[in-house]
């Protein structure tokens, strides 16, 4: 995972310029109103630190439709660009009016940076560590305020310190950045998928993930181009086609799913659980004994919930799916590859796409794991004849005997199975109809305890000594399945090339997709909650609100001014959060999302209420300070650990690929808007009612922050995005019925 841990890396250098810029404007400002005397004007310099939120607003209004166009590596050159020039024209500023431009140049740069340096992350992170990546941003960020801090503090030493040099060493680190988004950093491989690039896409996923076969995930990637659909989620019983029998021993039973491995005769038969297990439940009653509990509990939130108490532990970085059966679902035998399967190659319609009869294969593999290649001898033929631009796969007619289902998978991540069935039938008239079905499958219960939850089921004999698992699909429709192809050959399944769905571009209609809202309801929610709860307002002010606390009481022995005070508090401060990022880091894939924003948010609360309290009540002057400064300190290492990463964690994680950068830019837009509103109106709120007052405030949205997470926030740690969307549409549809 080294590729991927690096590319993450130099992705979040964005955001230590963005946490570079916040530090240096928060303590640069001190000098910035005495030299254009604005002691009087809290307006003008509440909007010198605004305007950087306002060119971040403004350029997030297309930056996630643009992306979706261009592409996200282009958008992450163009932030370098902006950082570049914003630092330039800061150095120079005459006056208050350049100084105002070049702050909304800066904004420009950041605005992208801080909407798409997650996303990207996400689209090119494995599962299993996509949170701890994705936490990096954070780390990134305090660590900039860090050096930020630390060279400002240095520089408020001298005898007349100098804050068009402190804002204009932006340039320097903007260079670096330059480089090596133009040099290193690839294009994310999803978007690649979205516009039909797979050549590209599979290299640059062997590159990320540092092998050669990534055919399975690159098959997981096409399936994210789907938006909406019916999803249903089913459960089964897997294991040796010889040791899962019924009653008669016998295994034809016309429901059951023929799976079939690398090692030549060895085969496993999936059978669908007759009764309805708890993770069925949530699906078609969306309730359990949790969700009864707390009436106003959002169903989406108790399926994700159910899964993770279903499924073993997702937190490490192994995948734990079918240990005793290896690589189960591997497709064994890849043949040499002779053609290209890309947009590049649609000139060779004529000679159709590579099946898997000898012919060649694909450049990317997506189409050898959909149906078995196992090699018995028997008749082969054709399911899907070769059309122009589609894919034609082959099956072995034995896979279909007694009406069962054939079946292939490979892994996916996050210890989930991505796997396509296709099942015929006789209908009343004796007709043959057919399905062709995408499964997303995952084991359920804790290894070594199978067969005692097993025993249970109805209408299962599990044989002494058996190796058997039970499994939860998620069932639908593959993504490019085409509904056209499949009426012009009725005999069997067809699917579009991305290039052609992509050729569509992102439907608008897709956002009003009720998994879609769902997401956009979470991610706008705690966008705004998280704005509301006052980090960033503190974040610029705090040498300011220090000062007012009395921090330099601490200080003054040893000679310090009251200004270098507050910044060296400050600094000292984001050194502090630095070992809670790199604790929540630890923990975003272990204990997850949802725990941390719950165990954190509590904490929050705790340490504004003891600010109110420190401002009201007179305790004298050091202990003022002390419990002013300890306050703070522990508002922004809990606000790091949770409520700081999360929001955009989960904004990066929920949406469809196809609608991922419109969704993320919506919830940017809530981000910068409620930035905005708190940053401006900080320095008059403090003028009104004071620290006790501000604090109060936040205390009472940080309240309403914990209510909203525990009934509409789900945990989605180690589940691979397009899983994740699954589930979302899956809980939401139930939700619409209740």
């Amino acid at each position: 995972m080294q590729g991927a841990v690096l590319v993450a890396i130099v992705a979040s250098i964005g955001n230590l310029l963005q946490g570079w810029d916040n530090a240096t404007i928060a303590g640069a400002v001190l000098y910035i109103k005495k030299e254009f005397k604005l002691e009087s004007e809290p307006t003008i310099e509440g909007l010198i630190v605004a305007m950087s939120l306002i060119g971040a607003t403004i350029i997030t209004t297309f930056s996630g439709a643009v992306s979706d166009w261009v592409g996200r590596r282009p958008m992450l050159i163009m932030s370098s660009v902006l950082y570049f020039l914003s630092g330039l024209v800061m150095l120079w500023s005459p006056n208050v009016y350049v100084l105002l431009l070049a702050r909304l140049i800066d904004g420009f740069g950041i605005g992208l940076a801080v909407t798409l340096v997650p996303v990207y992350i996400s689209e090119t992170a494995p599962s299993e560590i996509r949170g701890l990546l994705n936490t990096l941003p954070q780390f990134s960020g305090s660590g900039g305020m860090f050096l930020s801090y630390c060279m400002v503090f240095g520089m408020s030493l001298m005898d007349n310190p100098h804050w068009r040099v402190m804002l204009g060493v932006l340039s320097i680190p903007s260079l670096l950045y330059f480089a090596l988004t133009v040099f290193f950093l690839p294009e994310s491989p999803r978007w690649l998928v979205s516009k039909g690039r797979m050549v590209e896409a599979k290299r640059v996923l062997q590159r990320l993930r540092g092998r050669e076969d990534v055919s399975g995930e690159l098959a997981l990637l096409v399936e994210g181009l789907g938006v909406g659909g019916e999803t249903s989620i089913e459960e089964y019983i897997i294991g040796p086609a010889n040791e899962l029998a019924d009653d008669q021993g016998a295994i034809a039973d016309k429901e059951h799913i023929t799976l079939y491995g690398p090692e030549e005769g060895l085969s496993w038969v999936a059978r669908p659980v007759k009764g309805q297990s708890s993770l069925a439940l949530v699906s078609r009653h969306g309730s359990m004994q949790k969700q009864q509990s707390v009436l106003l509990m959002d169903p989406v939130v108790t399926l994700f919930g159910s899964v993770h108490e279903k499924l073993p532990e997702m937190g490490s970085m192994q995948s734990t799916l079918f240990p005793n059966f290896g690589s189960m679902f591997s497709v064994a035998d890849q043949q040499h590859k002779t053609e290209q399967w890309d947009e590049e190659s649609l000139q060779q319609e004529g000679d159709g796409y590579a099946s898997d009869a000898g012919e060649g294969d694909s450049d990317d593999n997506l189409h050898s794991p959909l149906l078995s290649r196992q090699t018995t001898g028997m008749e082969v033929k054709d399911i899907a004849p070769r059309h122009g631009s589609g894919m034609s796969m082959r099956r072995n007619s034995s896979l279909l005997q007694n009406g069962g289902e054939a079946v292939s998978s490979m892994g996916i991540g996050g210890g989930w199975q991505l796997a396509w069935k296709w099942s015929e039938r006789k209908d009343a008239d004796g007709k043959k109809e057919g399905g062709f079905k995408r499964i997303y499958l995952h084991q359920e219960g804790v290894p070594g305890s199978r067969k005692g939850s097993l025993v249970s089921l109805p209408g299962v004999e599990i044989p002494e000594d058996s190796e058997f698992v039970q499994a939860a699909a998620l069932v639908s429709q593959p993504a490019l399945f085409s509904k056209e192809l499949m009426d012009k050959h009725a005999v069997g399944p067809a699917m579009v090339h991305p290039s052609e769905a992509a050729a569509k571009g992102p439907k608008w209609a897709d956002l009003f997709e009720p998994g879609v809202k769902h997401a956009l309801l979470v991610g706008v929610g705690i966008q705004i909650l998280q704005q509301f709860a006052g980090i960033n307002g503190v974040l610029y002010y705090t040498p300011q609100i220090l000062e007012q606390a009395g921090v330099e009481v601490l200080l003054a022995n040893i000679g310090i001014g009251a200004a270098s005070a507050s910044i060296l508090i400050s600094a000292l401060t984001t050194l502090l959060m630095l070992p809670s990022i790199g604790v929540a880091m630890r923990l975003m894939d272990i204990s997850g999302r949802r725990f941390l924003l719950l165990s954190t948010i509590p904490v929050l609360i705790a340490s504004l209420v003891v600010l109110v309290v420190a401002n009201l009540v007179d305790m004298g002057t050091v202990v003022h300070a002390v419990l002013s400064t300890v306050s703070v300190v522990v508002y922004f290492c809990c606000f790091v650990m949770g409520f700081g990463p999360i929001p955009n964690i989960l904004c990066a994680e929920i949406f469809p690929t196809r609608v991922r950068g419109v969704c993320i830019a919506i919830c940017a837009l809530t981000f910068w808007f409620g930035d905005i509103i708190v940053t401006y109106t900080l320095p008059v709120l403090l003028n009104m009612i004071g620290l006790a007052g501000v604090f109060g405030i936040y205390a009472v949205v940080c309240t309403l922050a914990l209510v909203f997470v525990f009934l509409k926030v789900p945990e989605t740690k180690g589940m691979p995005l397009e899983v994740i969307t699954e589930f979302f549409a899956v809980g939401a549809k139930q939700a619409a019925l209740d």
